[in-house]
């Protein structure tokens, strides 16, 4: 367990580590969307034979619902992904210039809740059928699938919400001061919602 959850810590904080960095030091356009869905590729295929690499409380609690993971290492896990993502936050912080809160465009709640339901649901989904599925068992693609998913909802909800899909995402632009308490909050519990209905429905879509 020590094991899983330093490899979850790593990974969910280079993660992080690469949404700050680029959102705040590159800016808008195509790079943020790109590099952060290549870092968690790259995290997903070094960590995936060790801990399934789920960097994500919400692919955790789906992988759980699944049956893909044990209830009993769910908090274990959480723990370590959220861990990482504070420690991410702090670096980003002393590395880059953060945009406070204050300076941040208000979102729309209701649409933000939507955005980050369905593309959270969207990354557990395809965790789960590429990642613990037997049909999938001992592929080679399930990390590019996963990275491309966060690419493509950076990509389809920018300015609509921040794109987490990852409650630890959410802690860490909340540490970054980027992110105010309620943004976070309902970010962070939409991601876990999410998660629950991806292994709802994988339950009921899968061959197993």
């Amino acid at each position: 367990m020590l094991k899983k959850c330093l490899v979850e810590l790593i990974g969910t904080f280079f993660l992080v580590l690469t949404v700050g960095c680029t959102v705040f030091s590159v800016g808008g356009g195509a790079i943020p969307a790109i590099a952060i869905g290549f870092a968690l590729m790259v995290m997903v295929y070094a960590g995936g034979h060790v801990s399934g690499a789920h960097y994500n409380p919400a692919v955790s609690i789906a992988a759980a619902v699944r049956g893909a993971l044990p209830w009993k290492d769910l908090i274990p896990y959480w723990v370590a992904q959220l861990a990482g993502g504070a420690l991410a936050a702090l670096v980003v912080s002393y590395l880059v210039v953060v945009t406070p809160v204050e300076q941040q465009a208000k979102f729309n709640i209701p649409a933000l809740i939507v955005a980050e339901l369905l593309f959270t649901f969207a990354l557990c989904y395809v965790v789960l059928h590429t990642a613990t599925d037997k049909d999938t068992d001992g592929n080679s693609f399930y990390g590019l699938a996963i990275g491309a998913t966060v690419t493509v909802g950076a990509f389809a909800t920018a300015g609509i919400c921040f794109g987490a899909f990852n409650p630890a995402v959410a802690l860490g632009l909340l540490t970054m001061g980027t992110a105010c308490w309620k943004v976070a909050g309902i970010t962070a519990l939409t991601n876990l919602v999410a998660g629950i209905l991806a292994g709802c429905v994988y339950k009921i879509t899968a061959n197993e």
